[in-house]
């Protein structure tokens, strides 16, 4: 396959950023958007071999990345002091070990939760092209049924209080507020248990998102192939990570 250049990459006639910032402009969930630092930006662009005429190569050329409802969703992007995972490092073998590297498939955004958001290449039975969602109260891959694109637009416009409303608590928004876009919370009792516990009766600690993703990774593939009912044993050690 050969490597396109940053000059084939950036496309000057019809770019996909304006049509972007309309969406931005008329979105109903609160936004910011990073601003891109331009070496790493173009880095970025290069990685992902996508050109500007798409959403994902405007995003990931023009944006360190998104905070979509005060930074419960973020949209990966080339970077920022804010958030340092980039669609390439979550993403390449020089920056993802390869046992917990997603193969087949790109990470694009993440939730404070722990929920995982990919364009499948292959890695999931469904569509080629859609975006999936890596649920953390069942531990499974599940077909959101959207383009990055059509993610893209939900996320800035969709009614996330109702597709998270039973993993919020009051005044989330002022707890998510001391948090990068580089860490998550690590809930337990784990969402995929006692489903019915109200989130404000679960603990709930700041770590960083690449704690959340090998935790909830492990977890999905020891617990896989496991019978419904199987008694399930969790030991924790003592740390320093701060409740929130």
């Amino acid at each position: 396959m050969q490597i396109r250049t940053l000059r084939d990459l950036i496309n000057t006639v019809d770019p996909a950023w304006p049509l972007v910032q309309e969406w931005i402009r008329n979105a109903r969930n609160h936004v910011e958007v990073l601003p891109a630092q331009r070496e790493r930006s173009e880095a970025t662009l290069v990685y992902l071999q996508v050109t500007t005429r798409s959403p994902l190569g405007a995003v990931a050329l023009e944006t360190g990345g998104m905070f979509i409802d005060h930074g419960w969703l973020r949209i990966l992007g080339s970077g920022h002091q804010r958030m340092q995972g980039t669609l390439q490092t979550w993403n390449s073998p020089e920056h993802m070990p390869a046992e917990d590297r997603l193969n087949d498939a790109l990470l694009i955004a993440h939730d404070v939760v722990g929920g995982f958001y990919a364009l499948n290449g292959g890695a999931f039975a469904g569509t080629l092209g859609n975006v999936f969602y890596f649920a953390p109260d069942t531990l499974r891959w599940e077909d959101a049924k959207k383009t990055y694109s059509g993610f893209l637009q939900w996320a800035l416009s969709g009614n996330l209080d109702l597709f998270y409303e039973n993993v919020r608590w009051p005044h989330w928004e002022q707890d998510l507020a001391m948090l990068s876009g580089d860490q998550g919370l690590s809930i337990y009792p784990f969402l995929f248990l006692q489903k019915d516990l109200p989130m404000i009766q679960r603990s709930r600690r700041v770590v960083p998102m690449r704690e959340l993703w090998y935790l909830y990774r492990d977890l999905a593939r020891q617990l896989a192939h496991l019978p419904p009912g199987t008694p399930i044993r969790f030991v924790f050690t003592n740390d320093e990570r701060k409740e929130v």
